[in-house]
């Protein structure tokens, strides 16, 4: 039974999980084990099937085990597993990356989102001489510790939006920000004069569910950054490749100086990589002084999966017939949550989406704190028992692959009518 292997889980790892979100803490029970995944469908432990919206929080866009990474992975596997030297692999996703997104000159492939947005700011840090940084509130660019400053996601999930552990020293060198309020950031900077390396911001806030900007914000920090000597950083770790072929940039029509990415790039596999103008990315060791390395960087199965995950992304009208699976769950939610007269509010940009339990907009942080977490609890509980898997938490967002066909549509229908009637039940 999954409480029985949580209670085992518990003995060996913190929270019975090796990431805190997986641990069901804010909609409550013990955490669905997972034992296989097929096109749109996880099975637990026991053999039940669900519709799967978190779809390893982003990287399935093609769903589990598509047959274009699974074939990919197989010949990688045949020549080893790893080598820490070069190979012709990764000279090509490298190049595939630089192709789709125009801003990205150079890239540097590395292991994780984490290890991505640490490595970007240092390079910012370097490029400007400044040790400043700014972020937005709710915003979680991974567990690096000049990021968890009021950051999103597992943070908000835990109560610890600020983490212990972080150096009080390192902590006041990230101003925080109020996400979609440019008048926000533009008072730090002139509370801080000369002192900021960079702004990071997801372009998408996907780690407070999913926040799209509002018109004028990216434009207006990328004017701000410029203005003001600063380096403006996408970390597209959960957008790149997600919401448009050229990443959120793509979508809004903007260039930053660097970008972050992961996830789809990774075809499923751990993957990270930073990118961006040429000048910038030839100070990175051992084109130029900025230090960063990593053993595993390239790891030629991540660089396979990744690249032949990106080579299906390409085929023609993708991107089109995932617009129309996407729209057409919404349009599911949302349909039956009037309904049940649930007041709800679907944020959605392409394939990534989340329901908030609240009336009216929901555009910044305040909104979606603001938002029934208890009626989201009861939501979520009837979803599993539905038959589907949404995110376990109210601060992520949800995924939609092209492997969400008519039978998973289907079922998630008729979960989300009970579903939203449980949600508004006394």
């Amino acid at each position: 039974m999954a409480a029985t292997w949580m209670e085992r889980a518990r003995h060996s790892m913190p929270g019975g999980v090796n990431s805190p979100v997986r641990a069901f803490r804010s909609v409550g029970g013990d955490p669905v084990f997972v034992a296989r995944g097929e096109g749109a469908m996880i099975f637990d432990a026991q053999g039940r099937r669900y519709v799967d919206y978190v779809l390893s929080y982003g990287p399935l866009i093609m769903g589990h085990r598509p047959a274009e990474v699974l074939g990919a992975l197989k010949a990688a596997l045949a020549k080893g597993t790893s080598f820490g030297m070069p190979t012709e692999e990764e000279v090509v996703l490298a190049e595939t990356i630089c192709d789709r997104v125009p801003s990205v000159e150079m890239v540097r492939l590395v292991n994780s989102g984490t290890e991505a947005t640490m490595s970007a700011i240092r390079l910012a840090r370097a490029a400007t001489g400044r040790d400043r940084i700014l972020k937005f509130e709710g915003c979680y660019h991974g567990h690096g510790d000049s990021f968890l400053v009021k950051a999103g996601s597992g943070a908000l999930t835990l109560g610890h939006p600020t983490s212990p552990g972080v150096p009080a020293d390192l902590a006041a060198l990230t101003s925080v920000a109020d996400y979609n309020d440019l008048d926000s950031a533009v008072r730090l900077f002139d509370a801080h004069p000369g002192e900021f390396a960079c702004i990071i911001v997801e372009p998408i806030a996907g780690n407070i569910g999913c926040v799209p900007p509002r018109a004028g914000f990216l434009e207006g920090l990328k004017e701000l950054a410029a203005d003001r000597g600063a380096l403006l950083i996408f970390d597209e770790v959960m957008t790149g490749f997600r919401v448009h072929a050229a990443g959120a940039q793509g979508l809004y029509g903007i260039d930053p100086d660097l970008t972050t990415m992961g996830k789809v790039i990774g075809g499923g596999l751990p993957v990270g990589a930073y990118g961006g103008r040429r000048d910038l990315m030839e100070q990175v060791a051992p084109a130029g002084p900025v230090y960063q390395a990593g053993t595993l960087s390239g790891n030629p199965l991540a660089v396979a999966a990744g690249q032949a995950a990106l080579d299906a992304l390409a085929r023609p009208g993708f991107y089109e017939d995932l617009e129309e699976r996407s729209a057409a769950v919404a349009m599911v939610l949302e349909g039956a949550a009037e309904r049940a007269g649930c007041p709800l509010t679907l944020n959605r940009v392409g394939s990534m989406f989340c329901p908030y339990f609240a009336e009216g907009p929901v555009e910044d942080y305040a909104a979606v704190m603001g938002a029934d977490a208890e009626r989201h609890r009861r939501f979520f509980h009837a979803l599993l028992e539905g038959g589907v898997m949404p995110a376990p938490s109210p601060f992520e967002a949800w995924f939609v692959s092209s492997a969400h066909d008519d039978e998973a549509l289907e079922i998630t229908a008729k979960a989300a009518e009970a579903a939203f009637r449980r949600a508004v039940a006394d």
